[in-house]
């Protein structure tokens, strides 16, 4: 049976030493959802569980992700996850291995892997989880917090708009997560209703 082209991608990217986030990555964690995809969201990097089993948005973030698509009528089977950057970027603290905001230079560095992802998946919508990722795709001058859930003007796909990242909704105060929530499910509802 042939490869996909984004397995031939996986395999090449599993050998990335672009940037030195390799050096303290247990491995690259590469896209997945299906090559044909409508619909591609796309984050800032694995997180430590990403990490650990080589797969996006499988930790805490991602269950939340889960749940928003479920609650917002997309199937997460029939959707491509993937984040800007490839390698998990932290610090330790104790036991513990803390994420950290990737730089300029490490976004760069991945972004050859992302454009090929893109180019092989060709999604009808692309969606943004998240600063780091809208304004590695749209601009250092995209706000979220300004444009979310708008789509906007761009040759990336058909559809292009931006949301916050999951993990944003689990840091936020315990008395506004509902209602931050409630506003992630309405932006990927219109993500539904591009699909």
């Amino acid at each position: 049976m042939a490869r996909s082209k984004l397995d031939e991608l996986r395999q090449q990217a599993a050998r990335c030493t672009a940037c030195d986030l390799y050096k303290t990555a247990t491995q690259v964690v590469f896209g997945e959802g299906p090559e044909d995809a409508e619909a591609m969201f796309v984050g800032e990097q694995p997180g430590d569980q990403e990490d650990e089993l080589g797969s996006p948005f499988v930790g805490p973030a991602g269950k939340l992700l889960d749940k928003a698509l479920s609650d917002a009528g997309i199937d997460r089977e029939q959707v491509y996850l993937t984040n800007v950057v490839k390698h998990f970027k932290w610090v330790a603290r104790g036991k513990r291995r803390i994420h950290q905001k990737p730089n300029a230079a490490e976004v760069a560095a991945c972004r050859p892997w992302l454009e090929a992802e893109l180019a092989v998946v060709k999604p009808r919508v692309l969606v943004c989880l998240g600063a780091t990722a809208a304004q590695a795709l749209l601009g250092r001058e995209f706000r979220v917090t300004r444009e979310r859930g708008r789509p906007v003007e761009s040759d990336l796909a058909e559809n292009v708009l931006a949301t916050v990242h999951p993990s944003s909704i689990l840091r936020a105060d315990p008395a506004d997560r509902e209602r931050e929530y409630d506003a992630f499910v309405n932006d990927l509802k219109v993500v539904a209703g591009l699909i």
